[in-house]
């Protein structure tokens, strides 16, 4: 039998993460594009990080027959936040007049190349990256590489960089809950044995 479910947050209703979810504007729109093997996901970041920003959508799926139709939004330039040989540094867009359509593929790594093989308008897509050195605040998995982050974090980061001064920190506010409520559950001397 199934605990009950927010239907916001999809957490159970015991630790439902609504209250901490912030709502918040950014001149920069944000497309996540989600594996469906995330959706269930008990951390879930890219639902979090679409639920608190005002100009993002979450699509779930491999293949995005409306691409087209979603790259083409008018005023925005789109870009792809996923590393390349020729990806540009995010900084590079920080006064551009144009906003960007920032594309997030959310998955493993591998399903997010499987995603752009199967999307050839996505592959095609300029790329854009963070700046290297950044530390992941998820605390329980172990990074595939130095400056690897979650989906919200990623997020986050390229918010502050294109929209600085404004600050998004506040996206980080589930996120955190998440996290700790994670480490809680599996008592401090499970967490030191697996992930210190």
């Amino acid at each position: 039998m199934s605990r009950p479910q927010c239907s916001r947050c999809l957490r159970p209703v015991t630790h439902c993460l609504c209250a901490l979810i912030p709502s918040l504007d950014s001149r920069t729109r944000v497309l996540l594009l989600q594996h469906p093997s995330e959706v269930n996901h008990a951390l879930n970041t890219a639902r979090l990080a679409a639920l608190g920003l005002n100009n993002a959508q979450l699509l779930v799926g491999e293949v995005f027959e409306d691409l087209p139709t979603l790259l083409s939004a008018p005023g925005y330039q789109a870009r792809l936040l996923f590393p390349a040989d020729d990806a540009q540094p995010l900084q590079a867009y920080a006064s551009s007049d144009e906003p960007l359509l920032l594309v997030v593929p959310d998955g493993t790594w591998r399903k997010a190349r499987k995603m752009l093989h199967l999307n050839p308008l996505l592959a095609a897509l300029p790329r854009v990256t963070l700046a290297e050195g950044a530390v992941s605040r998820y605390r329980l998995r172990k990074a595939p590489a130095p400056g690897a982050l979650s989906t919200i974090e990623a997020i986050t980061q390229a918010l502050q960089v294109l929209e600085a001064p404004t600050c998004f920190e506040a996206l980080l506010k589930p996120f955190d809950a998440l996290i700790e409520g994670q480490i809680a559950a599996m008592g401090p001397a499970v967490f030191e044995k697996n992930h210190s």
